[in-house]
């Protein structure tokens, strides 16, 4: 398989998840599992391109598919337009399920691209996050749809700044 552009090629248990795998055999340990049963959604990664559990799969199903995990999501040391916007918005705290998130909101903003509020929150139904209250989550997704109607860059600034309701405090 491919993870991330690079080609991994190993022997594994048949019954060996691919949230294992990733972890253990790759060493991406920016895929989280936390309730592997699916449901939490912090092991969400791309396989080709669409999110998956990958607790719920075994490493042995991915063969011959693109994985793409959270750490192949900057690209030249170049954060992904959902990482800055997180950043910005303060949409993570503890950060354990930062990873599945964007994993799945990238996956959705491939397929939407203008979605509404309740459309994200739909998408956010399948994460449990104990932490922000997803409040600032939705707002992230919001500014990068803004930056892409709007042709902005990621580390661009103009009109979406307003689009986060909490700014950091001055120092």
């Amino acid at each position: 398989m491919q993870v991330n552009g690079k080609r991994y090629e190993e022997r594994v248990e048949p019954r060996k998840l691919l949230s294992d795998f990733l972890r253990e055999d790759c060493g991406l340990t920016g895929t989280h599992v936390g309730c592997e049963h699916g449901v939490c959604g912090a092991c969400t990664v791309l396989v080709d391109g669409s999110a998956v559990r990958s607790c719920l799969m075994f490493a042995i199903q991915a063969e011959g598919a693109e994985i793409t995990t959270v750490e192949g999501l900057a690209q030249g040391g170049i954060p992904h337009p959902l990482q800055d916007a997180f950043s910005e918005c303060h949409a993570l705290q503890c950060g354990f399920c930062t990873p599945g998130i964007l994993m799945s909101s990238v996956e959705f903003l491939e397929t939407h691209s203008n979605p509404g509020t309740e459309e994200i929150k739909d998408m956010l139904s399948g994460h449990l996050c104990r932490c922000t209250g997803y409040k600032g989550i939705v707002e992230a997704v919001q500014r990068v749809v803004h930056r892409q109607k709007e042709g902005e860059e990621a580390s661009g600034s103009g009109d979406a700044v307003s689009i986060c309701s909490r700014t950091t405090p001055a120092v």
